[in-house]
């Protein structure tokens, strides 16, 4: 992957951002296009060319952005991530070119080009079927999205102003008895609960703001025999 030069500036804001639900998951079974578009079924990313282009952290800080913060140009990209514009051009081109981002119709002027993220239903191939190198590439990937989540969730911790969203954080830990193909139902009715709530721009209220919702599910290890053994009384 290509070094982008340089770094420089502060953030600034971009517009209002996409409202589609998007998913990721390693539970799907279907072989995905290499060409990617906005699709209202799921998509399966399988192509390992595809996957290490949106595993470049700044690409995946880059889409971050335009899926937080709405659409922004290279300028602002630049600005918001501490790059120059050479290297947020790139990384865009890169990104369009797998379907991951697309030029949008922006509030500049002149020749400005603006960009958004392409929401969708986006979705791994399951562990099983991942070759040793997808893998690698699939945990980086995980790593690089859990750091983001943790950095924004913190980011929002320090934050000095409270306001009427101060209480906005619910969250919930628990424990459920199923079985594998349940465990994948479960997650289809979750996407399908995320889809219920989706709308355009223009059917989104005032005072409605972009909240970023993670879905996480993983079994609890299991017991081991050998140490089971020597825990019980002879």
């Amino acid at each position: 992957m290509a070094e982008e030069p340089g770094r420089t500036g502060a953030a600034r804001p971009a517009a209002r951002p996409a409202t589609r639900a998007e998913s990721t998951r390693e539970l799907s079974a279907a072989e995905g296009p290499y060409e990617l578009r906005e699709a209202e079924g799921p998509q399966e990313l399988s192509d390992l060319r595809v996957l290490k282009a949106l595993a470049q952290p700044r690409r995946q800080q880059m889409l971050q952005h335009l899926t937080v913060h709405g659409p922004a140009t290279s300028t602002t990209l630049a600005r918001a991530l501490g790059l120059n514009t050479g290297a947020t051009s790139y990384h865009l081109r890169e990104l369009a070119r797998y379907g991951f981002v697309e030029e949008t119709r922006g509030s500049g002027h002149g020749r400005e080009r603006w960009w958004r993220a392409v929401p969708g239903d986006r979705r791994f191939p399951p562990r099983s079927r991942q070759s040793p190198e997808m893998r690698l590439v699939m945990d980086e990937l995980n790593r690089l999205s859990y750091a983001a989540d943790l950095e924004l969730f913190a980011r929002l911790q320090r934050d000095p102003s409270p306001d009427e969203w101060a209480d906005a954080l619910p969250h919930s830990r628990g424990t459920i008895r199923l079985t594998l193909p349940e465990l994948h139902a479960f997650f289809e009715e979750y996407i399908a609960l995320l889809n219920r709530y989706k709308r355009s721009d223009a059917d989104t209220p005032d005072g409605a703001r972009t909240v970023l919702t993670r879905f996480l599910a993983f079994p609890a290890p299991t017991a081991d025999p050998d140490n089971r053994k020597e825990s019980e009384p002879s």
